[in-house]
């Protein structure tokens, strides 16, 4: 299986880079994890005029993406699912995309074109933190559905 973590990001190094790096090793027994970053000038424009411009960036900056392959979209008004939920959206895929959107969110229509948008939770966390949780809920998730004893 495929999994792709797509993100309005910028390529930087950061302390979590190491815990990026063994999660996604450990995910490694089950699917091939690759992340991507995007940031482009359009973004960076975007964001000095307002929360509507960035959103259209990011769609923009996502659209090639989407549409292909299971996508899942994170955002605050997602579906909250627990662990168990979270492991059937891997269940029986080829291919799986996660997008975790910039500052200001998703537009509608991104949201709509998803086949699924999921909440990681109340709190507001920034990407760096999000990417975790996510990186080891997809940990959590192939466990569940391989009977391993990490979700015990």
């Amino acid at each position: 299986m495929n999994v792709e973590i797509i993100s309005i990001a910028k390529k930087e190094k950061s302390l979590y880079d190491p815990l990026y790096k063994d999660l996604t090793k450990m995910i490694s027994r089950f699917a091939i994890v690759k992340d991507t970053e995007i940031f482009s000038k359009d973004v960076t424009k975007a964001h000095t005029i307002s929360p509507e411009a960035s959103q259209k960036a990011y769609t923009k900056a996502l659209e090639a993406y989407i549409g292909k392959d299971f996508c899942i979209t994170l955002h605050p008004d997602g579906k909250l699912i627990d662990s168990f939920e979270f492991s059937k959206l891997l269940n029986d895929k080829m291919s799986v995309k996660f997008f975790i959107g910039g500052a200001y969110g998703f537009e509608k229509d991104f949201l709509d074109k998803s086949n699924a948008v999921i909440s990681l939770g109340k709190i507001t966390m920034s990407h760096k933190i999000a990417k975790v949780v996510l990186l080891e809920q997809i940990y959590r998730g192939f466990s569940i559905l391989s009977n391993h004893p990490y979700h015990k």
